[in-house]
Order: structure tokens, then C-alpha cells, then sequence
């Protein structure tokens, strides 16, 4: 009688380290995420103001960090840059242990965000090496799907760390974030190095990326679709709390909501796409962007409060479409879209706006919230409008965006030495 392993997902089989890595990696942010501001205020003398002014400074000098590595990438593989990242983010969060004032905060946050841009700069390349053609909108939603429920994971674990509150409950959560990092880092050590072959064509470095104006719509596009992501954890809930006024628990569902339909919906709805020209998906997560946006507005005009719940909810499912649709074939063409021997440039610069979305996007719809419901809404509903424009414009002049979902890109691209695609 013979024994054999578990099954295990077709996708993951051949690449488990890097797929738990990307799990345990998730699973550290989302622990430290939703409590970072209470975690300072706790064990810091400092006020909410400077532990803001901290973090911004922070995020803003990290802003270079992705791009600056776009070259070493390129050069020396996307592998021992991941490693990097995750190193940096490991005595990043080591460091919060003692740090007690202004400039420590930001000196550990700069490492943080930093490693944080620079890891997802790399992320692209590497999963577009180690997917083949054909499935790597499955891939990138797979992966997605697994750090949605690792953030999940990662919160219940902060809900019980904050329920304890004392400042060893608080350490904990930081001890466990660094830890993650480190064991990520372990995990890479087994996944192959995607880097380009020797003698593929690398002349013209930078000016030759941004003298790409097909890639640069690309990056306009992506940088729409970001501000679009950032609105869940930044403007749905106090948006249904503080100025609808609905009950506490609102703000809950609507983020469990979201990540029960990402963590078990979205490959699912990849496999259902399967045959689809990616451009028209984009255009499709768009809208439902857009609807999303139009039922939040229209809950603020419900006098009944079960009705208005209802409406948010709707409103977040709609949104949760979007994202579901959009995510996996985003980053599908940008990966797709830029040449093997400068992809690491190219997907740093695509990482950029998504960077700059998440440095602007607070500000901005915390202003708009303050202006009025209309305000923040149609502005958003405006910026759903132009990424679908966007995308109908890619669809045209981009090939990566006219390829079906599953079809098979028309240039190969080339794999990592000792790696096989999946």
C-alpha cells in the first residue's frame, strides 16, 4: 500500500514556500495594521498628532525606495530584493519595541514602508516568472485571495491582543510581525531567482521606461484603480459610523464582508472570466466601482436605519466586485506589458502609483468626507469614470490588455533557471 501527500491546490503545489510565505507575510500586517496607531499611543508618550506626523514623514520618504531597486531587480533578480524587503521590515517592526520618540517612529516606519513598496515591486516579477502564460490571472487572484484572508486572520489576532491591552499584549503583536518577516524570509530561500537571461536586451535602463507612453497609460490606470482601493479602509466605515450614523458594528461588516468575498469569491469569478478580453473586465470593475460609490451616496438619503445598513452593504458588495475583477487582470498586464530584461523597472514604476495612492488617499477623502457626502462620492464616482476610460484606451493600444483571460501572451517570456511554470 503506498502513501501519498494531501492534495493541494494544482497552482500551489509546485511553489508552497512561496505561497506561505505570502501567507505569513499577510498575516503579520494584518496583526499590526488596524491597532499601529494605538499600538504608539500606548507605549509612547507621544500625541496622536506627532504619531501621525511620524508615520506621513515616514511614508513620504518612502516613496523612492521602489523605484531606486528597479535596477537591482533587473540586474541581480527579483529573489535576494524580496529577501531585502523583508529583512528591512523585520528590524523595522524590532525596532518599534524601543522606539519612543518622533524620530525613531520614523526611522523604523521609513524601513517599513520602504521594504513594504520595494516587496511588491518584486512580487510582480516574481510571480509572472514562476506562473506561465495563461494562468496568471488565476495566480495573481490566488495569492490575493490568500493575503485577504491572512489580513483577516492577522486582525482577529489584534482583536485579542487590544481585548487584553496591556503593553505586553500590545509587544506581542510587533514580536509576531517581525517574527513573520524573518520566517518569509526563510521561505524565499527556496524559490528560484527570476531574473532575465544573460545577453536580453536592458539598453536604455529608466529614460527608456518612461519614454514608454503604452506603460505609462498603464500606470495612470493603476494609480485610479489604487485610489478605488484605499477607499475601504479609509472612507466606507467612518463614512457609515460617524456621518450616517449607523451602528458601530457597520464598520465590521463591511470589512468582513469584503474579505469573504475576495478570500473565497475571487478565484472563482477568474475562473468564470476565463476566455473574456481583459481590457472590458477592467472596464466592468470599474463600474462597479462606480455603482458602489452612487448606493453609498443614496444611503445617505434612507431615513429608515435597516434600510440604510442595507444600502451600505449592497453598496460594499459592489465594490468588492470591482476589486475582485479588476485585481488579478491589473496586475496580469502590467507584469505582461513590460520587457523581461527591464520588468523589474517597469513594475516598480506601476508600484509607484499604487505607493503615491496610499500617501495621497487619506488626506484627500478625509477632506471630502468633511465636505459632505455628494462631495467624496461623485468625486469618486469621477474617478471610476476615468479609469474605465483608461482601460478602454489600453485596450486599444496595449497587447497585454487585448489578450483573452487564460489566452496565451503573444511573446514568451523567460523563466528562471531550474524553474518550471505552473
Amino acid at each position: 500500500m503506498t502513501t501519498s501527500d494531501p492534495p493541494t491546490h494544482p497552482l500551489i503545489a509546485p511553489h508552497r514556500r512561496f505561497v506561505a510565505a505570502i501567507v505569513i507575510d499577510s498575516i503579520g500586517t494584518g496583526v499590526f495594521v488596524p491597532v499601529s496607531m494605538l499600538y504608539f499611543l500606548a507605549t509612547t508618550s507621544l500625541t496622536l498628532v506627532q504619531v501621525g506626523a511620524a508615520l506621513t514623514t515616514a511614508g513620504l520618504l518612502a516613496l523612492p525606495a521602489g523605484p531606486l531597486v528597479g535596477g537591482l531587480v533587473d540586474r541581480y533578480g527579483a529573489k535576494p530584493v524580496l529577501q531585502a524587503a523583508n529583512l528591512a521590515q523585520a528590524l523595522g517592526f524590532a525596532g518599534y519595541l524601543v522606539a519612543g520618540q518622533t524620530w525613531q517612529i520614523s526611522l523604523c516606519a521609513w524601513l517599513n514602508s520602504a521594504g513594504r513598496a520595494v516587496f511588491f515591486g518584486c512580487y510582480g516579477v516574481t510571480v509572472t516568472a514562476l506562473a506561465a502564460p495563461g494562468r496568471r490571472e488565476r495566480w495573481f487572484g490566488l495569492l490575493g485571495s490568500v493575503r485577504n484572508l491572512g489580513y483577516a486572520l492577522g486582525g482577529l489576532l489584534s482583536a485579542v491582543a487590544v481585548t487584553i491591552g496591556t503593553h505586553g499584549g500590545y509587544a506581542a503583536i510587533v514580536v509576531v510581525n517581525a517574527l513573520s518577516y524573518v520566517a518569509a524570509f526563510a521561505l524565499l530561500q527556496a524559490v528560484p531567482n527570476a531574473r532575465p537571461k544573460p545577453g536580453q536586451d536592458a539598453a536604455g535602463g529608466w529614460p527608456r521606461v518612461l519614454r514608454d507612453r503604452r506603460y505609462l497609460s498603464l500606470v495612470a490606470h493603476q494609480l485610479c484603480f489604487a485610489i478605488s482601493l484605499f477607499v475601504l479602509n479609509i472612507a466606507i466605515p467612518v463614512y457609515a459610523v460617524d456621518v450616517l450614523g449607523l451602528p458601530g458594528w457597520t464598520a465590521g461588516a463591511v470589512f468582513t464582508l469584503n474579505t469573504l468575498m475576495v478570500g473565497f469569491g475571487q478565484g472563482i469569478v477568474i475562473r468564470w472570466l476565463g476566455g473574456r478580453i481583459r481590457s472590458r473586465v477592467l472596464v466592468a470593475g470599474h463600474a462597479c466601482f462606480a455603482a458602489g460609490y452612487l448606493l453609498f451616496l443614496a444611503a445617505d438619503r434612507m431615513a429608515a436605519l435597516a434600510l440604510a445598513i442595507a444600502v451600505v452593504l449592497l453598496g460594499t458588495g459592489s465594490y468588492t466586485f470591482g476589486e475582485i475583477l479588476g485585481g488579478p487582470v491589473t496586475s496580469t498586464v502590467a507584469a505582461e506589458s513590460a520587457p523581461d530584461a527591464l520588468r523589474g523597472r517597469y513594475l516598480a514604476l506601476n508600484q509607484l502609483a499604487v505607493t503615491v495612492a496610499g500617501a495621497v488617499t487619506p488626506f484627500a477623502l478625509s477632506g471630502l468626507l468633511s465636505a459632505g457626502a455628494a462631495a467624496i462620492w461623485l468625486t469618486l464616482f469621477g474617478v471610476s469614470i476615468l479609469g474605465a476610460t483608461l482601460a478602454t484606451a489600453i485596450g486599444r493600444a496595449v497587447p497585454a490588455a487585448q489578450n483573452r483571460i487564460g489566452g496565451v501572451e503573444s511573446s514568451p517570456r523567460q523563466l528562471p533557471e531550474g524553474s518550471s511554470p505552473t
